[in-house]
């Protein structure tokens, strides 16, 4: 791989040393509420709060974002599907706003696929939990290529029922995956370095939980690399 996710970290946190503040992780989601999350496109009740996880009915097809915009940071989710062949993911550097027709944004997808996704849906068995791509006008470079999508070197997802840990690196272009304890996938000279999370809705019910987010250093990025900001 082009830049490693040593090197990514540790420019990282040497970078950090001068900051205002120390790094240290935040939570996204309080267990409790949809507080600072902003339903995009999908129902009223597509979202919803039970037994502290946060619960997503996978209908309709859209996705909910974070209430403001990140650009380098570390971001640690947990994952569960409950249904075979259950489709989801989580979106960085996401546009904040949906217009294109397959009801999902722009920006880069990290993908959390059931592993029975490939056999129920007739698709290839490269196409799999943990790819990793640039999806509508976003553009990333794969490290490791199905076409333009980047596969992990490993596949280490748990099925149904099972929850599943992603760590994710997102720092100036470069995303780093590490599924359930092992970096695994990476993208880099992504198209965009600065927008919204969004958490997808894509036709199964699946739980998220400990979704928290490390902000890094701002680095240098042209007003083309990031998203429009969008209101409330």
């Amino acid at each position: 791989m082009k830049w490693t996710t040593t090197i990514l970290i540790a420019a990282a946190f040497c970078g950090a040393a001068t900051a205002a503040e120390p790094l240290g992780f935040r939570p996204l989601f309080d267990g409790e509420t949809l507080d600072g999350w902003v339903n995009v496109n999908t129902g009223p009740d597509t979202w919803s709060v039970k037994d502290g996880l946060l619960v997503c009915k996978g209908t309709p097809i859209g996705v909910m974002r974070s209430d403001r915009q990140y650009e380098n940071f570390v971001l640690e989710i947990e994952w569960m599907h409950l249904e075979a062949g259950g489709n989801s993911g989580v979106f960085v550097w996401s546009e904040g706003e949906v217009t294109s027709a397959n009801r999902l944004p722009s920006g880069v997808e990290v993908q959390m696929l059931e592993l029975e996704y490939p056999k129920i849906h007739n698709r290839v068995q490269a196409y799999v939990s943990g790819e990793l791509f640039g999806a509508g006008e976003t553009t990333t470079v794969p490290d490791n290529p199905r076409g333009k999508r980047s596969v992990s070197v490993e596949y280490r997802c748990k099925g149904k029922g099972e929850w599943n840990h992603y760590l994710v690196v997102c720092v100036d272009g470069v995303v780093k995956l590490a599924i359930n304890g092992k970096f695994v996938n990476g993208v880099r000279e992504s198209s965009v370095k600065k927008g919204y999370l969004c958490l997808e809705s894509e036709g199964a019910p699946i739980h998220f939980r400990n979704i928290r987010i490390m902000e890094l250093p701002s680095g240098v990025v042209k007003d083309s690399e990031a998203v429009p900001v969008v209101g409330d």
